[in-house]
């Protein structure tokens, strides 16, 4: 597992808390939207909240697009998780399933502070890999990843979600606890 070290908060900067309505953990310093369109039990978006969690980071979880819109609303989102292949709606219905992940990403773009997104593909064909890969970094998207299926794509994940701290927050936890 990679680890997440960081220096404290700078003295003298306000301590905004926690997001209202979010769980009441001292330690909360990040919220993370974390979209995922798979079905499968015990998948990578499973696991990867309870990896964070004792970091402070609080995973807010989407199963569709309507959900996503519903938590971006609530919370304020320090960093996204956006797997393309998401629903807009129950995607138990049988008639059409339309994918929210695009806009999602445009939704996040469209924030007075846009945070820094990793975008999980598809996994489909080789030429629309290459159309989702631009489309989504020309929507503002940090790094576009494969479906983390294994131990070694979840840590490349989690070191993804390390560099987006680094970079974006310049290695301060957003939320304003230390």
């Amino acid at each position: 597992m990679v680890n997440v070290r960081c220096n404290a908060q700078s003295p003298g900067q306000p301590d905004s808390g926690p997001p209202s309505g979010a769980p009441t953990n001292p330690l909360n310093r990040l919220n993370l939207l974390l979209s995922y369109a798979g079905w499968k039990h015990e998948s990578w978006a499973d696991h990867l909240p309870r990896l964070l969690e004792p970091m402070g980071v609080v995973s807010l979880r989407a199963g569709t697009g309507t959900e996503a819109s519903a938590v971006i609303a609530r919370y304020p989102i320090h960093m996204a998780v956006v797997d393309l292949g998401l629903p807009l709606d129950d995607p138990s219905k049988p008639d059409r399933v339309e994918e929210a992940g695009p806009r999602l990403l445009d939704i996040l773009r469209r924030l007075h502070q846009p945070p820094p997104t990793v975008v999980v593909k598809r996994g489909r064909s080789q030429r629309e890999d290459c159309r989702e890969i631009n489309a989504a970094l020309r929507a503002g998207a940090f790094a576009v990843i494969d479906r983390p299926d294994n131990q070694s794509d979840l840590e490349r994940l989690l070191e993804v979600l390390r560099r987006c701290l680094i970079r974006h927050y310049h290695c301060r936890w957003p939320g304003g606890a230390v």
